[in-house]
């Protein structure tokens, strides 16, 4: 196939995407008419009318103002910020969109279309582009033999992976920015770029916290590529590596946590509204070990603390492994991956507090490993999802 061709290709797959996310769009949301709460649609604009309408101090405190049992700020500084942005921009579009208390459950077209469109500008600006990217690393460092419609085949299946064009513009969630975030990251480490990689996984990690389901293989991986070189080992030059990194990382959570790190019971209050033990152990339609577990022992009836270190304990049997692994073999991209698959399932399967939308951690480096599979096998997975 000509550039041209290959380029020709490339934007009709992502207008295609963009389609088929604008139809889905078109139909109803996650809690549409149903009171008290209203769903998910109504948890993200009652965060845009928090952010615009309260003091940072007051994000995540509960206040007269900010009733935390309805739909309280949950996510890290990241998601704050940008609901603080969107929030702004409901403001121009009408200022009911996010007016302090009268505008609860607020349900017209206007405001519907205003809201989708705000997830198709994340799938546009940066989901899209960073899957198409990590696609590429993978493409130059792993499968460097694929056909040219294997790779259109790839693209096509990370593109229009139903899970998130289902739950982001179905349901209705802004997972395309965190997973985007991710993507980047991946891509990053795939082309021997760690710094860069360290850094936009620290902005995943601060949009949503489900994101600590990959931290584990990135920890490892960046830890093992510290201390090996192929122009043979020096510890002065590792440790100048360590310490590069590890400042990077500090610096970053320090500049998006900087509101809430001038007292010790702010950023707290942070950490216990991202971090809820009190919530139970899974949701009501997870379909991981715990909730198996729950139909012949009730685990709802078991301290909530207890419960998480049985959790951590379980979790970390399950991942760390994969993630050990990649001390002694840092140079595989492909382990890498496998790892970050594995990470995000064995969390998905044994962690505490797991949301049906986690499974879409272990699609992201899935999806990447797609290529060596003939193209009925891909289309199997996508099919049921339908």
């Amino acid at each position: 196939m000509t550039a041209l061709g290959g380029c020709l290709s490339l934007v009709t797959l992502v207008a295609a995407g963009i389609l088929l996310r604008a139809t889905v769009s078109l139909y109803s949301y996650s809690g549409h008419g149903k009171r008290p709460m209203f769903g998910d649609f109504e948890a993200q604009r009652h965060w845009q009318e928090v952010t615009v309408n309260l003091p940072i101090a007051d994000w995540y405190r509960n206040t007269t103002d900010n009733d935390l049992l309805y739909w309280g700020l949950d996510y890290p500084p990241l998601t704050a910020y940008h609901s603080f942005l969107v929030g702004k921009w409901a403001q121009l579009q009408d200022p009911k969109f996010v007016e302090l208390h009268k505008s609860r459950g607020i349900t017209n077209q206007g405001h519907k279309r205003f809201m989708r469109n705000t997830v198709l500008l994340a799938d546009l600006l940066i989901y899209i582009p960073a899957v198409l990217l990590a696609c590429h690393a993978v493409r130059k460092t792993i499968h460097r033999e694929s056909a040219t419609g294997v790779d259109l085949l790839f693209m096509a299946t990370a593109i229009l992976y139903p899970g998130q064009l289902l739950i982001d513009n179905g349901h209705f969630q802004y997972n395309n920015i965190s997973l985007g975030f991710a993507a980047v990251a991946i891509a990053a480490i795939l082309r021997n770029r760690n710094l860069l990689g360290a850094f936009f996984f620290v902005l995943a990690l601060n949009y949503k916290q489900m994101e600590l389901y990959h931290a584990l293989p990135f920890f490892f991986y960046l830890l093992a590529s510290c201390f090996k070189s192929t122009k043979g080992f020096s510890l002065g030059s590792a440790l100048w590596k360590l310490i590069k990194l590890g400042a990077l990382v500090v610096a970053t959570f320090a500049v998006l946590w900087s509101p809430w790190l001038g007292s010790v019971d702010s950023a707290l209050q942070v950490l216990h509204r991202v971090f809820p033990v009190a919530r139970g152990v899974f949701e009501d339609k997870v379909s991981n070990v715990w909730c198996i577990v729950n139909v012949f022992v009730k685990l709802r009836n078991f301290d909530n603390a207890h419960m998480a270190i049985v959790c951590l304990t379980c979790t970390l049997f399950a991942v760390l492994p994969s993630c050990v692994h990649l001390l002694f073999h840092s140079t595989s991209k492909r382990n890498f991956l496998l790892a970050l698959a594995n990470s995000a399932l064995g969390f998905f399967l044994f962690s505490f507090q797991v949301h049906e939308k986690s499974i879409l951690l272990a699609a992201l480096p899935i999806t990447l490993l797609f290529p060596p599979l003939s193209s009925p096998v891909l289309l199997v997975p996508a099919d049921r999802y339908l």
